[in-house]
């Protein structure tokens, strides 16, 4: 691409922006398919999101947590499903930096529409091949838009020293895909389950998880490839959940619009005109304070440079963030009266959406307060 191209082209933001309205359009479908619409996920990957992470030597852009934050949650405010579809993507196209140059070359020969997803828990085992490479079999469950995939990461146990855990890249041709996704949110994101049985690994295209956890790639030069992955991983979620709570707010503020606007002592059912005011504005401040945690959680991981206790602040921040756009889901719904739970309201979904992305096991406060507080003692 020439610079003057480069110049032109959209930014992820605003290739977010033109793409919400699209997923939007086809929230529905995706709920019903539990999967993306083939038209959602090309102006996905033509965004720019299956990339952004990608080294910038094989086409990736290379780019912040900053720019991915702001862009899943416009895109959520769209549909939330489209924009954690983006956003798993962009997290797992980030990890292939880890590889060793001939898988990652690999990886993206195909260029920056390549789509990588992932599969971290380690539920799978790799057994050392009598000609060299790993021979891997075992399931994986939620992996989010492989049904999309190219190429998935898997974790899979090794009986190694450290972790004992090892990443291994598997192209598409190499994988079945299980439809088990049957759930109560987030139905759109299609994350099926993963089955190998005895694939062969070639060892350029795995990585020791260690590597992973500790957070700086070969050759790395882009800040997002110098961080601990526990450290990055919370805001690549909470994006979207907070781009859905956007969504809900706005809807509720359709729903309830008569109320808002009527005298007060005009509402029945014993409700009053300040009553709307004040949920209004609680949802807002507080959806807004959400917002800023997961800000500043983007711009230490941005830093390139993140210790223990900053690991551990990004992952509470994260969680509390989840947690604070889950309480505000729950508020706009009851508040908005009967006619917001009938099947096919859109305020409904969203807070089906937000609550079901806010129990990953990734965004749960429980455990990232204490581990947390105990660096904090630590440190004391």
């Amino acid at each position: 691409m020439t610079r003057d191209a480069a110049a032109a082209a959209p930014t992820l933001l605003e290739a977010a922006v033109a793409a919400a309205p699209l997923a939007a359009a086809h929230a529905a479908d995706a709920e019903a398919d539990r999967r993306l619409s083939r038209p959602v996920v090309e102006a996905i990957v033509a965004a720019g999101f299956s990339s952004h992470f990608a080294p910038a030597a094989l086409g990736g852009a290379a780019g912040t947590f900053a720019e991915l934050l702001e862009a899943s949650a416009a895109l959520g405010e769209g549909c939330a499903s489209a924009a954690w579809f983006a956003s798993v993507i962009a997290s797992a196209g980030r990890l292939t930096a880890y590889l060793p140059q001939e898988g990652r070359e690999g990886v993206w020969a195909k260029g920056p529409q390549t789509v990588v997803v992932a599969g971290l828990m380690p539920s799978g085992t790799a057994e050392r091949a009598p000609g060299g490479g790993w021979r891997v079999t075992g399931s994986w469950n939620y992996v989010s838009a492989v049904d999309f995939s190219d190429w998935t990461l898997v974790a899979a146990r090794t009986g190694e020293e450290g972790t004992g855990v090892r990443v291994l890249a598997v192209p598409r041709t190499d994988y079945a895909i299980s439809e088990t996704w049957q759930v109560i949110g987030m139905r759109g994101t299609g994350s099926n389950t993963v089955v190998l049985d005895e694939a062969l690994v070639p060892d350029a295209f795995t990585v020791p998880l260690d590597v992973l956890l500790a957070g700086v790639a070969p050759e790395a030069e882009a800040a997002c490839h110098r961080v601990p992955m526990k450290a990055a991983n919370g805001v690549t979620l909470g994006g979207p959940l907070l781009g859905a709570t956007r969504g809900a707010l706005r809807r509720w503020r359709e729903l309830v619009a008569a109320k808002l606007a009527a005298p007060a002592g005009a509402i029945s059912g014993g409700s009053d005109h300040g009553t709307f005011e004040q949920l209004l504005a609680r949802a807002e401040g507080e959806t807004d304070a959400a917002g800023l945690l997961l800000e500043r959680v983007a711009r230490t991981t941005d830093s390139g440079a993140v210790d223990a206790l900053g690991t551990a602040r990004n992952g509470r921040d994260c969680a509390l963030a989840a947690e604070m756009l889950a309480t505000v889901s729950d508020r706009l719904l009851r508040s908005a009266g009967t006619r917001a739970q009938a099947e096919g309201e859109e305020l409904q979904r969203r807070w089906r959406d937000v609550n079901c992305g806010a129990g990953h096991s990734g965004l749960q406060f429980p455990a990232a307060a204490g581990a947390y507080a105990r660096l904090l003692n630590d440190n004391a």
